[in-house]
């Protein structure tokens, strides 16, 4: 059943002299809780009659209806159901309506005693039009939005008094209408009538408008705490959105962690208006750490550069591992401080740098540690909910921050991965284009000749098949480097590291080089190698590799009227040092890191004098970096010579056998 016509409407046709006004809702909440204020303040009877809009906004009030039903019968409750509100007579009369009824956009509140009366009937105004933008409104047609408009501006228009004429027509209109709704309630309602809405001459009512005032003296009250807690908490929420806009604005500037962490203790410090704010990184490994960023607010030691020990500081220790935020209001007072036994490194910490107040908040990302934010107060303070929430969103900041960092960082790092690799890339084809196509190209000659010129002379025919053999060996020695270098860069090599003599693997690569060299004339090369040196932890195949092709690389760039010397000697009590000098052609300083690249060529791959891949010493780096040593070159410029070195761990000497136990037993004492 639903009724088209409005309460509010009926009531100013019947009294015209009525003129309704404007009320917020809060207004109405403030003047409903103070009629049933008055009520509960009374020791009458009334009649009372609320009708609201929806089940929801009932449910706010449901409590106080069943305080006012412990002191009248005559209570009758109307609302639109929305879940389980329904007709019913329990504690008080309950009446649903259907919620197209014009109720559905009414508020009413009537209260008749036997000295006052008081009602209120009011009608919701449609909200103002939505704007959208700059220009329009919600929709085309420029009707208010469907959306709800927000609940303490929501407007009323209506009427409130305590004139009993006005109450009792308001509550005659009403009880018709649960009439209708409930017919079963037809006696009831006919004795509210007798008892309620019948005007004696000459009465006059007799209102208490203490209870009013009290009750709207204390919402409006309410109501200033309520806006000046706002305020505040829209001040701090644009304090937080400030400093972390200014320090995303840093991070989107340069992703440099220094000028971050700069802006950030600057702005933290100077908005929260601490004695001094420290950030520093540190992993949750660290034993200590380095103040790098600092910000003083009062006259206190400045901390910046001083080593901050994490070991030692309990406090600090239960934020690495809670991985959660500590603040301390007063030293003196904390468990942290008062369980510590004297003498303390943390006290000695807190009485040094005057630290009064403590707040410490971790960096993280992802629950990885990476660094610390500190606040001291040099006298007792505790810190509000906002001024926490706020460290707590500048330590997210800067965790992101700082992996955005490192991210570019590690992007940098590819980018020059990928340009090496390019490189490289460059040069194998160029090298596999130059030191494949050139032999294939001499050994199909030879062959060639030997198949089309049968009648050849021996002489000729044999110096055709050194000069195929010889080709043919060349791209041997390439695909054989080829397949070192990735067997060592793959990791796929196995290791057969024992002690052994340094001068043993110098004799063996030696008589390698001279065999291979045998139809070219070598420069003169001498080993000074001293007999006492101690055993190298090596592997000795991949040792004497090393050896032979440093020599050969020795021996291709220097003349024969040169020199190449051997030498070898301790370098501390740890590593024997080996060092390869020539008298050769030299490197320039600028090229003393980059001969160690892969298909590194000093004149280029096509314009070369001497032969060779240009990974030779790339694989003597991948096998003495194997071996756990060092590899480096020198030389003071072009035909000035070059000297090769590369360190090996020395061999642990064995323990010496244990002396041998004496079987001879001992002579027992007389007894």
């Amino acid at each position: 059943m639903s009724i088209p016509t409005s309460v509010l409407e009926d009531l100013l046709q019947a009294l015209p002299h009525l003129h309704p006004q404007i009320y917020f809702k809060a207004s109405l909440t403030a003047l409903s809780h103070a009629i049933e204020d008055q009520i509960l303040a009374g020791s009458s009877e009334p009649l009372v009659i609320a009708s609201f809009q929806r089940e929801r906004f009932y449910r706010q009030e449901a409590h106080r209806y069943l305080r006012i039903a412990e002191r009248t019968q005559q209570v009758y409750v109307l609302a639109a159901p929305e879940t389980d509100f329904k007709n019913c007579s329990d504690h008080y009369e309950t009446i649903a309506f259907d919620p197209t009824d014009r109720l559905s956009h009414e508020w009413h509140l009537v209260v008749i005693g036997a000295q006052y009366a008081t009602c209120l009937v009011c009608r919701e105004r449609e909200a103002l039009p939505q704007p959208l933008g700059k220009h329009g409104f919600a929709n085309k047609s420029g009707k208010s939005s469907d959306l709800p408009a927000m609940d303490q501006v929501r407007r009323f228009e209506g009427i409130w008094t305590f004139d009993r004429e006005v109450s009792c027509k308001v509550a005659e209109l009403l009880l018709d209408r649960i009439s209708i709704y409930r017919p079963e309630l037809t006696p009831k309602i006919e004795q509210a009538r007798t008892q309620f809405l019948t005007l004696l001459p000459g009465k006059t009512d007799s209102v208490d408008p203490d209870p009013f005032a009290e009750r709207l003296v204390t919402y409006l009250q309410a109501g200033q705490y309520k806006l000046l807690k706002a305020y505040r908490s829209i001040a701090a929420q644009e304090q937080r959105e400030r400093l972390v806009n200014s320090i995303t604005t840093a991070i989107r500037q340069s992703l440099n962690p220094d000028d971050i962490f700069k802006v950030a203790v600057r702005e933290l410090g100077a908005s929260l208006k601490v004695s001094r704010c420290l950030i520093y990184r540190c992993k949750a490994t660290d034993t200590k750490a380095t103040i790098q960023y600092e910000f003083l607010g009062d006259p206190v030691q400045p901390l910046k550069g001083q080593v901050w020990s994490l070991q030692d500081n309990s406090l600090l220790q239960e934020v690495i591992q809670r991985r959660e935020r500590i603040d301390i209001a007063a030293i003196e007072a904390d468990p942290h401080i008062t369980a510590a036994e004297e003498p303390s490194p943390l006290i000695e910490l807190i009485n040094r740098w005057q630290i009064s107040a403590w707040l410490v908040a971790p960096v993280l990302y992802q629950g990885r540690l990476l660094g610390m934010v500190e606040l001291h107060q040099s006298t007792p303070y505790r810190w509000i909910e906002e001024e926490l929430a706020l460290v707590d969103a500048i330590a997210t900041q800067l965790g992101v921050a700082l992996i955005q960092a490192e991210a570019y960082a590690n992007l940098e790092d590819l980018n020059q991965q990928l340009e090496a690799l390019d490189r490289t890339r460059s040069n194998l084809v160029a090298i596999t284009g130059h030191e494949l196509r050139t032999p294939l190209s001499t050994i199909q000659v030879c062959l060639e000749s030997l198949v089309s010129e049968p009648d050849m002379p021996l002489e000729l025919r044999q110096i055709m098949l050194d000069t195929a053999l010889t080709d043919a060996e060349r791209m041997r020695k390439l695909v054989q480097d080829f397949l070192t270098l990735s067997r060592l860069e793959s990791g796929r090599v196995e290791w057969h590291v024992e002690p052994l003599p340094i001068q043993e693997c110098i004799d063996l690569s030696l008589s390698n080089v001279r065999t291979r060299q045998r139809h070219h004339d070598l420069p003169n090369i001498t080993a000074q190698v001293s007999s006492d040196l101690p055993l190298v932890k090596t592997d000795g195949e991949w040792l004497v590799e090393v050896l032979a092709k440093l020599m050969d690389n020795a021996c291709k760039f220097t003349e024969s009227t040169g020199k190449v010397t051997i030498e070898a000697r301790t370098r501390g009590d740890r590593m024997i040092e080996v060092t390869v000098t020539d008298t050769g052609r030299g490197i320039e300083p600028n090229r003393l890191e980059t001969v160690f690249e892969r298909f590194y060529q000093e004149e280029g791959a096509l314009r070369r004098t001497a032969g060779g891949t240009g990974l030779g010493l790339a694989i003597c780096r991948q096998i003495i970096t194997g071996l756990g040593g060092e590899i480096w070159a020198e030389s003071a410029g072009r035909d000035q010579g070059s000297q090769f070195h590369f360190t090996l761990p020395i061999a642990e000497e064995p323990p010496e056998p244990p002396k041998p136990v004496s079987t001879k037993k001992k002579s027992k004492r007389s007894g």
